[in-house]
């Protein structure tokens, strides 16, 4: 394990990433990146991401609130980009994800920031927080940090709004996708995140992740740092309870119940979230307790659940066995 090459280094050897980054860049002009499928010219112009060429992040960090094997000893190296194509009405990066706050920075200035954070910052992996419409850009900046050393695994780490096409661009690119399930319901993701489509594409997407990464869920020994594998969260909401639910069905009897899962009770009722009565509090112990339960049931073999130290007010994880 100590000599683990990310995968995307074979990509670059063979001339494959330089290609892919082509084409992508080649897609902006008619955009069809996510499932919103805009076909603006985003160099031009923005999508409905509101996007158009230019690289906006809103910061990048040492973040110790991913799983245990994505912190590792000093955090996950997280860079946090601005704007999203989902429009979650709860959304806790709002301004950000939801306002566009941001710097803009040149593709060499995102490279650089790939090395820093491996090089001074000494993070477990590069953490790409809503990145999807930016995927071109950081093709291009991860060939330039790769000729002058970078070899972090990335962590793809998405909402699971994601198109087919365009996952399959990142095979072999993405050693660890951290993927989100929020609903397994159209209309409910219509109501709550402004996509009318968002099951009908998550469902397909987290079948072409696994189908790339398949069970492998390879983890340094002496780092316990995880370098290639796929974790599924689930944010449990409030009143939905059932879709989190349903949500494990579908991963036990259309993936694996060897998958890795991350079950998460800290929704808090930020943003636009108290408009709406069903998101307009915090979630009960006793809904968390219903799925926690569930997951159980199913006889999942692998992930975290979440309880909190009142005292400490922090998040401890245990693996649900």
């Amino acid at each position: 394990m100590g000599n683990f090459l990310p995968s995307y280094m074979r990509l670059y050897e063979s001339g494959e990433l330089h290609k892919r980054r082509d084409y992508l860049i080649k897609r902006l002009e008619e955009c069809d990146l996510c499932p919103r499928q805009c076909k603006v010219n985003r160099l031009k112009t923005v999508g409905s991401c509101r996007v158009g060429n230019e690289i906006k992040i809103s910061e990048y960090v040492l973040y110790p609130g991913e799983e245990p094997v994505l912190k590792g000893e000093n955090g996950a190296g997280g860079v946090f980009f601005s704007n999203c194509t989902m429009r979650c009405v709860y959304c806790q990066n709002f301004n950000f994800s939801q306002l566009g706050f941001g710097k803009k920075i040149s593709t060499e200035s995102l490279a650089k920031i790939f090395l820093k954070l491996q090089n001074e910052m000494k993070a477990a992996n590069l953490d790409l927080v809503t990145a999807t419409p930016y995927l071109p850009f950081i093709f291009d900046a991860l060939i330039y940090a790769i000729e002058r050393g970078f070899r972090l695994p990335i962590v793809w780490n998405t909402s699971s709004y994601e198109s087919i096409e365009t996952l399959k661009l990142m095979k072999d690119v993405v050693d660890i996708y951290l993927a989100d399930i929020r609903y397994t319901s159209n209309i409910v993701s219509k109501r709550y995140s402004g996509v009318k489509d968002y099951w009908s594409n998550a469902q397909l997407a987290i079948k072409e992740m696994y189908r790339q990464i398949g069970e492998t869920f390879l983890v340094d020994e002496k780092s316990n740092v995880l370098k290639r594998g796929i974790i599924i969260r689930i944010l449990v909401l409030p009143n939905l309870i059932n879709q989190a639910k349903e949500a494990l069905k579908f991963l036990k009897y259309e993936i694996s119940e060897k998958i890795h899962i991350s079950l998460m009770d800290q929704y808090v009722p930020v943003y636009k979230a108290k408009n709406y009565e069903k998101l307009s509090r915090y979630l009960y112990k006793s809904e968390y307790k219903e799925v926690v339960d569930y997951l159980y049931k199913l006889g999942f073999e692998n992930g975290w659940i979440q309880t909190h130290n009142l005292k400490e007010g922090n998040e401890v994880f245990s693996t649900s066995q």
